[in-house]
């Protein structure tokens, strides 16, 4: 319900790199106060008792495919919003490869219209880039949109910018963020044929991350670094799944300096090849889920900061279309409503302090794409916020899994934090696995 005065009471807050106990009172959309102890000082406060558990300021993720308009059977921005919410997203950056593929002005706009109708969750997308579209790309407003979007490798869609002088046009006429899926499609089409001359069509999955090998990652985003280095861009790559790729990036600058920089998702740091053989294509992903130690050098590098961002690429198919054979089993899978709590889990190993997982999916992306008053804890600032509790065990089932396409990799899983409570845009949308069915989204706006 809509409450003009929230107050939330005895929360463990966790931001900008501390853990403190204290209320936040909500006026309107917006977090009015922090303190230790704050008092109601009318009977029409609405008061949340957050005793112990966590607040966190809502995720943002970076890289979504919620699929609409064109391939909606998979998905579409309602579904796929609101397992956000229930996931502790707040706000997504949703991706161009639709069909039609927003790489016009006007279909940018339509997206908008549909989010403003049917999200939950906040929400901006980002601009496609293609071999002849740079004329569009020079109309777009730098504070209306996330930023653009290349494939410097071609992934779900038709989207492949390979014009090495149409690039270098891109990366020298823009200041917004230029975000890049690296693989190098020469590489993969010879791998790939060479598979298929040995299995057919139906390869076993397991040699999935040797068709799009580390070899066709590094070309490709070694390329597209030295690129925004000589053109000055501001590149950020997405999805890196080897460990040589984490020596192309720094953690000697603060982020918020940064000219090219990196994310991670959460199946890259979950799953690695060992998965497949029980996984299946569930966990066929572009770019490709792979070695043990990958995933191990991914960590170290997310945690010594060569690495941003934590997002989830969320990408749904149906079941249906996952169960064909190799070559044409679509890649990526659906993550939005288990990202934190799968990150939560790894906390719980020891792997990643609380304040690290709030640095990598709310303030840095918040850093990075400079998002307006979100991804922080703080007075002034839109109360998207996130109450979790680290000890209330549940398992990922059928009935639980709220995307549109009814699986997740994740089915089975038993996760030890649950999200109880999420509060979009200081209005109450999610609490104890219902939704309370109040509309609150609003487009992001960014400081450019």
């Amino acid at each position: 319900m809509k409450n003009k005065i929230t107050l939330i009471k005895n929360a463990k807050i966790v931001n900008e790199g501390t853990i403190f106990s204290g209320d936040v009172l909500i006026e309107g959309e917006y977090i009015k106060q922090i303190a230790d102890s704050i008092s109601p000082k009318s009977a029409d406060v609405l008061v949340y008792d957050a005793e112990g558990k966590y607040l966190l300021p809502g995720a943002i993720d970076d890289q979504v495919h919620f699929r609409e308009p064109g391939l909606t059977h998979k998905a579409n921005i309602e579904t796929e919003s609101r397992a956000a919410i229930a996931g502790g997203i707040t706000s997504f950056i949703e991706m161009p490869n639709t069909n039609p593929q927003t790489t016009t002005i006007e279909k940018l706009e339509e997206k908008f219209e549909i989010a403003a109708k049917t999200s939950s969750a906040n929400y901006s997308f980002m601009f496609g880039g293609t071999n002849d579209n740079l004329d569009e790309i020079l109309k777009l407003e730098a504070n209306q949109v996330a930023g653009l979007k290349l494939f410097l490798g071609s992934s779900t869609g038709n989207m492949l910018v390979d014009d090495p002088e149409v690039l270098e046009k891109i990366f020298e006429s823009t200041d917004m963020v230029i975000s890049v899926h690296c693989e190098d499609e020469a590489t993969i089409k010879e791998n790939l044929k060479a598979h298929i001359e040995e299995f057919g069509d139906d390869i076993p999955i397991k040699y999935h991350p040797i068709i799009r090998s580390e070899e066709a990652c590094y070309i490709s985003s070694s390329k597209a670094i030295e690129l925004a280095k000589k053109t000055g861009a501001r590149l950020h790559v997405f999805h890196l799944s080897t460990g040589k790729e984490t020596n192309l990036f720094t953690n000697k600058i603060p982020l918020a300096e940064k000219k090219i920089t990196a994310e991670v998702c959460i199946h890259h740091l979950w799953f690695s090849d060992e998965d497949y053989d029980k996984k299946g294509t569930l966990i066929k992903w572009n770019p490709a889920v792979k070695t043990k130690d990958d995933r191990d050098q991914l960590w170290k590098a997310l945690l010594d900061d060569r690495i941003d961002v934590i997002a989830t690429d969320h990408a749904p198919h149906t079941k249906e279309e996952k169960n064909n054979v190799y070559t044409s089993a679509p890649s990526g899978g659906p993550l939005v409503q288990h990202a934190l709590p799968a990150i939560l889990e790894m906390h719980h190993k020891g792997k990643i302090p609380l304040e690290k997982i709030v640095e990598k999916m709310c303030h840095n992306p918040a850093i990075l794409f400079q998002v307006e008053k979100r991804g922080y804890i703080k007075e002034g600032y839109f109360a998207d916020l996130v109450l979790v509790d680290l000890n209330n065990p549940w398992t990922v089932t059928k009935d639980n899994i709220l995307y549109k396409c009814g699986w997740s990799p994740f089915e089975g899983a038993t996760f030890k934090s649950r999200i109880t409570h999420t509060f979009l845009n200081g209005t109450l949308v999610y609490h104890n696995a219902k939704f309370t069915n109040v509309k609150a989204a609003k487009r992001l706006t960014f400081n450019r």
